[in-house]
């Protein structure tokens, strides 16, 4: 295994959900941790307790992936000792509302693709040339089951996470000869805020995606990006897929009666 003790680890959307769990996990294993996330204050809380649970380095970066500009001022004036980023972890990532696509709304469209993919993009092509330079690095992309598969209204979404599953082997024969690994961790069901986001806050829409069934936790899905980031050198793990036992594909899942 691949120690991680004092190497830096770049996560986006690590205010909640996978990529706080992600920040918790890399944190045990005494990774300094880059954290990026709009909602700063989540930031700074999670931070200031990481710091103090495991006695390593957090900077945080207040600033919107689907915002080139500010991305690329962050990640460029970032000081030399955290211009060596050896893990990037592409985590944010939203969908927004749940249409037939003749009844989607364009802002929710632009969100998707502005965040899901062009967000990844933006932060990327910043961080994979320091990597580059540096003769090493991981890239480790969240994508989801429905970029494999799609599933009725999940359209915009799902194009989305499929771009995301194309691009994370793109970039894998980009990088071939320069040392650097690229993998792809896709989830099923992950009870997080992410149906809270899509259904704009009904918490009770919310609840009934999970309702008959336990789904995976962010924590789980925090352990295979571990795992893919703690493989010997020469192993690099191209693609895990996680589903809860209950989900055997996009649209397939098996819900217990509560009678």
């Amino acid at each position: 295994m691949q120690d991680l003790k004092d190497k830096i680890v770049f996560i986006s959307g690590a205010s909640s959900g996978i990529g706080e769990a992600c920040a918790n996990i890399f944190a045990k294993e005494k990774a300094n941790l880059i954290l990026v996330a709009r909602r700063i204050e989540r930031l700074e809380i999670l931070s200031e307790k990481l710091k103090s649970d495991y006695q390593i380095k957090i900077k945080n970066l207040n600033l919107d992936v689907r915002n080139r500009n500010e991305v690329d001022e962050s990640i460029l004036s970032l000081d030399k000792e955290w211009r060596k980023i050896d893990i990037l972890i592409n985590n944010a990532g939203l969908a927004r509302g749940f249409n037939k696509i003749y009844e989607g709304k364009n802002e929710d469209w632009e969100e998707m693709i502005d965040t899901n993919l062009k967000g990844l993009l933006y932060v990327t092509r910043q961080v994979l040339p320091l990597m580059i330079k540096n003769k090493s690095g991981h890239i480790i992309n969240i994508g989801s089951t429905a970029g494999h598969e799609v599933y009725p209204s999940g359209n915009v979404y799902a194009a989305t996470k499929f771009a995301v599953k194309s691009l994370t082997q793109s970039i894998r024969l980009d990088v071939l000869d320069k040392g650097i690994k690229v993998s792809g961790v896709d989830p099923g069901m992950v009870e997080t805020e992410f149906s809270l986001v899509r259904f704009s806050g009904d918490k009770l829409k919310a609840k009934n995606v999970y309702k008959g069934l336990k789904a995976l936790n962010p924590e789980d899905i925090a352990e295979a990006v571990l795992f893919c980031a703690t493989r010997p050198q020469h192993v690099n793990i191209n693609e895990i897929i996680v589903t809860p036992l209950a989900q055997a594909s996009s649209t397939q899942v098996y819900r217990k009666s509560e009678d």
